[in-house]
């Protein structure tokens, strides 16, 4: 049988050539790869340099004065997940705490009432063009180191205390009775769950916008009101910090250090996150809202059932970048001594001369938090958009 004429030759057809050209590019990538690290290792061997991590294992010798328990005479790799774990500790509240200011700011520039709108509108103007590093130490030398001292701590609600040294909370201690409590919660998610999804598929025979646990979220809290009652041990006992000497003994405590960090990266990433939400509530369609108002709807009704619902979309995308901007921000608590994980890497360079390694465990670091954020925001992105179609 004889050949089709028109076959293309291998070296001419360009779907081969394509494939051809990745290839090649991709060997050149790992060859000048390969030439930077060998020129790496060989510069260090002629400084008396090794690359690897069996440091780690050492004792590190150095205090840290404040996270998970640790001990001076405990390995250098125990010292940088005590980095790690504070950055994940400042990253995670500062999070919550910037996403629920923000949001406040971002509705209330929209505010018809002047002077909200004109208040939001000068927090957010003057926050987000001030450096952030300038911020930190502000409400760290400015604002904590001048309140009182600890004899003469600024008193809240009978059990949160505030000084120099700190902020002073009441910490919760579980009893036996948190067993019992926690089979309560568990029924009461059983039943919310159910009602959501009767609630949904409701809403959606019928076409109609609607607030999908506003059966779920009271039956929750009821039946955990119930469990909380009729448990025969509370499930929580209050530790409350108590003046003991010098300093307060007890409860839930925040350095100084930690205290003006998190203020400044909630304040800081809370102007950019309102400008997020205020732009994403303007992106809905103004017919929308005149619909709305045409069928009755109040402004808050409107808000939560029409608006919001349509923002969320378009706000998540941007609203991530902010997130992982705050958690990579946080490195700047070195400027105020926060043992952050960029904060004891520097100390363990400086201590055992391995700065190619400890860097790259620090970028690491970063690098799976900020994957992770992003695995997580993209997941409960597409998570929404399913939802809204």
């Amino acid at each position: 049988m004889a050949l089709n004429s028109t076959t293309i030759p291998f070296w001419r057809d360009v779907r081969v050539l394509r494939v051809l050209l990745q290839v090649l590019f991709l060997i050149g990538v790992l060859l000048l790869a390969g030439i930077l690290y060998t020129n790496m290792v060989r510069g260090l061997e002629n400084l008396g340099l090794t690359l690897n991590l069996d440091f780690l294992k050492n004792e590190a010798g150095f205090d840290i004065s404040e996270g998970i328990e640790y001990e001076p005479s405990d390995t250098y790799l125990k010292a940088f997940s005590v980095g790690v774990v504070n950055t994940l500790k400042v990253s995670l509240i500062g999070i919550v705490c910037a996403t629920i200011l923000g949001l406040i700011v971002g509705i209330a520039r929209l505010s018809r009432n002047w002077l909200i709108r004109t208040i939001a509108a000068a927090y957010v103007e003057c926050f987000r063009n001030i450096p952030l590093l300038l911020q930190i130490l502000f409400w760290y030398t400015a604002v904590i180191l001048q309140l009182p001292r600890v004899r003469d701590s600024v008193s809240l609600f009978g059990g949160v205390f505030i000084n120099q040294r700190g902020v002073y909370l009441p910490s919760p201690e579980p009893t036996s009775g948190l067993k019992v409590w926690g089979s309560f919660l568990l029924a009461g998610l059983i039943l919310a769950i159910i009602l959501y999804v009767l609630r949904a598929r409701k809403l959606r025979q019928l076409e109609l916008p609607g607030f999908r646990a506003k059966w779920a979220l009271p039956a929750f809290l009821i039946v955990a009101l119930l469990g909380w009652f009729l448990t025969p041990e509370k499930p929580f006992t209050l530790d409350l910090p108590v003046l003991t000497g010098f300093n307060f003994v007890g409860g839930l405590s925040f350095s100084p250090e930690f205290s003006a960090l998190l203020i400044g990266l909630t304040v800081y990433t809370g102007a950019f996150i309102a400008e997020v939400v205020r732009s994403g509530i303007q992106a809905v369609v103004k017919g929308q809202r005149e619909a709305a108002r045409a069928v009755g709807l109040s402004e808050a009704q409107t808000l939560q059932l029409i608006v919001l619902p349509q923002a969320v979309p378009i706000i998540v995308p941007p609203l991530t970048s902010q997130y992982l901007n705050l958690a990579k921000n946080s490195s700047l608590a070195i400027a105020i001594g926060f043992p952050d994980v960029f904060s004891i890497g520097n100390t363990m360079m400086l201590q055992t001369g391995q700065s190619i390694p400890v860097f790259a465990m620090i970028m690491v670091s970063y690098l799976i938090m900020s994957l992770t954020t992003s695995a997580g925001m993209n997941w409960y992105n597409r998570w929404i958009n399913r939802i809204g179609r």
